[in-house]
């Protein structure tokens, strides 16, 4: 039997209703998202007078960002939702009735799946960071304190292959740090220890000052012992790059993203797991949306008792329970050590299995 893949009016009488639903409910839900979240931020905004124009930005990147965080959401609730209502007007019986299979039925579902999660995909890597980075930018300068330490305290940065750096705070108000020191070492020998009370970055000339300065060599015979009041330093590193706010990998495309975990690495950084997540969270999300619905157009398309309520408080449960096995293992991979990269497809594995469940009912 010859199998016809083009797409005929039954598939765009389904995926125009599949987008029409997706992008409405973003809308909706993206509007009620706005006004949320300026309700939380109205006080800061005004107090800080942040001018109408960078206030309207500001949303303008913060619909993106919502809409790419609940994409799951948008994607299976609308699915669920006009399924249901075509459903609960004997469209789907009469579909099946004249001799379509419910996999033919599937078609249009997976073109319209598969075509939001290629766009949802690009998104992630490449356009949502670049509107993040500006959202970011203006929560650290209107609604956090500007240049706030964040937890960067007793920093450890390997600069090259045997010197390495260790700093104890960073005030980032004044650009000065404390307690800072700075090792040569040569295979497991240490050569070289260079500590300093104060430093200062001087962003013009590109080098640091050290204040009240230490310096103990050994060359494995002699020890010796220098104290300078001053000393000008380069060093491979800039302030941003002991900066530990996690935000920032949000604002990083994925290219860039690969860069700064490669670079940490290097340095000797230990605690990526976050960046992976985030890393490996961009590809796997939009596949999430592609499997969601296929269980919702399976779930919804049975005409039952309750009608379109039942099968969206349904919906609203299922992706509640994705969200929270995400949560869950993520968790597991950012305090408990496990591999990222399963953490964050695990509940991607577990929905296929019931979607596949779901299809196999429906097909007996």
């Amino acid at each position: 039997m010859a199998y016809d893949f083009g797409i005929k009016k039954l598939d765009w009488y389904i995926i125009k209703k599949f987008l029409s639903t997706f992008f409405f409910a973003i809308m909706v839900l993206a509007v009620i998202s706005c006004v949320i979240d300026y309700s939380e931020k109205v006080d800061n905004i005004v107090s800080k007078k942040a001018p109408l124009l960078t206030v309207l930005n500001y949303y303008k990147n913060f619909v993106p960002h919502i809409t790419a965080l609940l994409f799951p959401l948008f994607i299976f609730i609308a699915t669920i939702f006009f399924t249901s209502k075509i459903a609960y007007k004997s469209e789907v019986i009469a579909m099946l009735s004249s001799g379509i299979s419910f996999q033919r039925f599937l078609r249009p579902y997976f073109i319209g799946g598969g075509f939001l999660c290629i766009v949802s995909l690009l998104a992630n890597h490449w356009v949502i960071p670049v509107a993040d980075k500006q959202r970011v930018a203006f929560e650290d300068k209107y609604i956090n304190d500007a240049m706030y330490i964040y937890p960067g305290e007793n920093v450890h940065l390997a600069l090259s292959k045997g010197l390495y750096i260790y700093i104890q705070s960073f005030n980032f108000n004044s650009g000065t740090g404390s307690h800072f020191t700075a090792e040569k070492m040569q295979g497991t020998h240490l050569t070289e220890k260079l500590m300093a009370e104060q430093i200062n970055y001087d962003s013009v000339k590109k080098i640091w000052h050290l204040h009240g300065v230490v310096i103990r060599t050994n060359d494995t015979l002699k020890e010796t012992l220098k104290i300078i009041p001053d000393l000008d330093m380069q060093y491979a590193f800039v302030p941003q790059d002991i900066n530990n706010n996690e935000a920032q990998k949000e604002g990083l495309t994925t290219p860039q993203l690969n860069k700064y975990i490669a670079t940490e690495t290097l340095r000797g950084r230990s605690d990526l797991s976050s960046f992976m997540v985030e890393l490996h969270r961009r590809s796997a999300q939009p596949f999430a949306g592609l499997i969601l619905t296929i269980i919702g157009a399976c779930i919804a398309s049975k005409k039952i008792r309750g009608g379109s309520g039942f099968h969206l408080a349904l919906g609203i449960a299922i992706s509640a329970i994705y969200i929270m096995l995400m949560q869950l293992s993520t968790t597991f991979a950012t305090k408990a050590s496990l591999n990222p990269f399963i953490a964050v497809w695990i509940p991607n594995v577990i929905f296929a299995g019931v979607a596949l469940m779901l299809y196999r009912r429906q097909v007996r």
